[in-house]
């Protein structure tokens, strides 16, 4: 009996001993999972119909990338060379990659890849590509029928599929060779995701992803609960606080501006009516784009949270400065006197029988382009241009951007952009060139950068479509476009947790912050 006493009386101790080592074993958890909430759902996860152009592809890995200053590095590929001609990509493929399901990352893969990309007639243009040949097993060259500088791009956001896995299933069950591969999605409430052990480059810290598919209030909801690690919110959150989670404001490209019809009023052969009485005059372009207080918007209706626009390409490489003018509202009034406008007794400028006024139309249910399309009209009516203002659907704004001045918003890492904005041949086509710009010395230029050999002499042409001095798209030039603000993209982060450095945005809030998600770390003092 007393033997029996003695043993419970030790077992009791051991039991109080390991009691008091909790609280360092506590100390010594890791975390292992993040909860992000970063915005809308995908409709499906196949690079080869544009998922990851937006954002880090997070299950494929593609062959080159951008860097935080958006210079082009490697990923699957070790090296790439370009052909004096820029008709030749050769990419040297690296050794020790492979899928999710063990399998290597071969050539075929890639080659695969880019003949599905090709014909699946998405949004991934491939329409150059004359062919692939596998020079040998880690070597791979691309000819172009003719040199495309933007190809650069495609290598950066393609990712790449796995052949001998590919079928009509792939984008709600994709496997790849990404940092991450997939586990689980519930459409309309989660995705799961987990690492990949397969990733031949730098191991993530968090062994699993869950992304939460939810409304904004509810998202916030469970952010404030502490169920959430990561969440996207827009502007008019951003001064919200939340216990335990960081405010993050990082500075983007997606824009806002008011693109404005450049030609005279006509039915088309489609029966669309084109262009607009009023802002077919340059002076009038030009004017509201000195008139318009950028700054006043910047503070007053983003509290902060942005920067004025000049250009579709703020801040990027092939931006350029010169697309930048003073707020002048004298000089604004004078380009309207020698344009030939009066101003008459009601405050608004006439010419020649025709009224300075048109109505400004904007996306219903868009709350940030509402508050800019008010406080645009009211800056303009002070001007002397009667702006009135109207929401629409998206399919009506189709019949109406044409023949309307509509706030519209663009911003991407691929300076292709330009071209679609600018391009006389894309004019009318889906969202691109809706107010039917059209510019010789544009045009050329475009042509220029677009078959241009290298990226510097690319960028060049680039910015000098902005303005070369006698002409360009900028509001020195045509100001096809009165652009406002570039809006900074909001996000909590749990505050032990360090996503590191980021690059400027593009349009889409949201996926983009995944871009580096290899470099999250737990930067608390439990991780040891």
């Amino acid at each position: 009996m007393k033997k029996y006493i003695v043993f419970l009386f030790l077992v009791l101790l051991f039991i109080v001993g390991c009691t008091e080592k909790t609280p360092e074993i506590s100390q010594a958890y890791e975390r292992k999972e993040l909860v992000l909430a970063i915005g809308g759902e995908p409709e499906g996860f196949d690079p080869t119909t544009g998922w990851g152009r937006y954002g880090s592809p997070l299950f494929q890995s593609t062959l080159l990338s951008r860097d935080q200053d958006l210079q082009i590095t490697t990923d699957l590929a070790t090296a790439y060379e370009v052909s004096d001609d820029g008709l030749i990509w050769t990419i040297t493929l690296r050794k020790d990659a492979k899928f999710s399901d063990g399998n290597d990352v071969t050539i075929k893969d890639v080659m695969f890849t880019f003949n599905q990309a090709k014909h699946s007639q998405s949004i991934v243009d491939l329409t150059n590509l004359a062919e692939m040949k596998e020079i040998d097993t880690y070597t791979i060259e691309f000819h172009l029928k003719k040199p495309q500088s933007t190809f650069v791009t495609v290598l950066q956001t393609l990712g790449i599929v796995p052949a001998h896995l590919y079928d009509e299933t792939y984008a709600e069950e994709p496997i790849g060779s990404g940092p991450y591969t997939f586990v689980e999605w519930r459409k309309g409430e989660q995705l799961i995701v987990e690492r990949n052990p397969y990733y031949y480059g730098k191991k993530p810290e968090f062994e699993r992803l869950v992304f939460l598919f939810a409304e904004e209030d509810q998202a916030l909801a469970q952010a404030k609960a502490g169920l959430i690690d990561v969440l996207s919110l827009p502007i008019s959150y951003a001064q919200t606080e939340i216990t335990g989670m960081k405010r993050l404001s990082l500075q983007s490209v997606d824009n806002r501006g008011v693109m404005l019809p450049t030609t005279a009023p006509y039915v088309n052969e489609k029966n669309e009516e084109i262009g607009n009485v009023v802002t077919q005059d340059i002076a009038i372009r030009q004017a509201m784009n000195y008139a318009v207080d950028r700054q006043a918007m910047v503070d007053g209706i983003l509290n902060g949270e942005g920067t004025e626009a000049y250009s579709s390409v703020d801040q990027l490489p092939w931006g350029t400065d010169e697309a930048r003018i003073e707020h002048d509202v004298t000089k604004a009034h004078t380009i309207m006197n020698k344009a030939g406008w009066d101003k008459k007794a009601d405050g608004i400028y006439e010419k020649d029988g025709v009224r300075a006024s048109f109505t400004l139309y904007y996306p219903s249910g868009d709350q940030m382009r509402q508050s800019l399309s008010l406080v645009f009209a009211d800056q303009m009516n002070q001007f002397g241009i009667e702006v009135k203002t109207a929401s629409e659907s998206w399919n009506e704004l189709d019949k109406l951007m044409h023949a309307n001045p509509v706030m519209m918003g663009w911003g991407s890492h691929d300076p292709i952009e330009l071209y679609y904005l600018f391009g006389s041949e894309m004019k009318g086509i889906d969202y691109y060139n809706s107010n039917y710009y059209e510019n010789e010395v544009v045009d050329e230029y475009l042509t220029k950068a677009i078959h241009a050999t290298s990226d510097v002499e690319a960028n060049q042409y680039w910015q000098s479509i902005q303005w070369d001095g006698n002409t360009g798209v900028s509001a020195k030039g045509d100001a096809p476009w009165v652009w406002l603000v570039n809006l900074n993209h909001i996000y909590y982060i749990n505050e032990e947790i360090d996503i590191g450095q980021q690059k400027i945005q593009p349009h889409g809030h949201g996926w983009p912050i995944t871009d580096f998600i290899t470099e999250w770390h737990d930067s608390s003092d439990k991780k040891k």
